[in-house]
């Protein structure tokens, strides 16, 4: 189930997933970002990275879900919660099902790629073993005006060559 709470721009840990997506949309990345908090402090941080890596699964969530298990050494992690610009799509939410995270707050909703409150509704399905928490339209207008202004830029770009 979706609960809604504050979308609080001042959110410090919403700000740091929206710099990592800042940081990928100027690697030329789909600028989401990501981070993993355990205990109130970030763990991992990252953006996409499909370009650059020439890795389809290389999405910030799976990347932050990544290093945390590295560093905890454990596939599984009950005690974080992560923080994404964008809504996780089927591959990222089957991810964070799989790594039992506790609390999963995001930005802007995914319409078309979504899957938590759009699209395949993963948490919902009986398959899914573990559902985390979820909060969603945290900083909502910064992460969807980001994503806006890179696809944007993408459009206005073909237009001039």
């Amino acid at each position: 189930m979706t609960t809604e709470i504050s979308t609080s721009p001042t959110n410090g840990f919403m700000v740091a997933a929206l710099e990592e997506a800042e940081k990928a949309a100027l690697r030329g990345e789909v600028p989401v970002g990501a981070v993993l908090v355990e205990n109130g402090k970030i763990i991992a941080r990252d953006g996409n990275r499909t370009l650059e890596l020439n890795d389809p699964t290389a999405h910030a969530e799976i990347l932050v879900i990544r290093a945390a298990c590295q560093l905890s050494a454990s596939q599984r992690l009950p005690a974080y919660d992560l923080y994404v610009t964008l809504e996780p799509c089927p591959m990222c939410a089957a991810a964070i099902s799989f790594a039992r995270i506790r609390r999963l707050y995001f930005g802007a909703a995914d319409e078309k790629g979504g899957a938590v409150e759009n699209g395949t509704h993963y948490f919902s399905q009986p398959t899914c073993h573990h559902a985390p928490e979820v909060y969603s339209g945290i900083s909502e207008r910064d992460a969807a005006a980001l994503l806006k202004d890179f696809f944007r830029s993408k459009r206005d770009f073909k237009k001039d060559v």
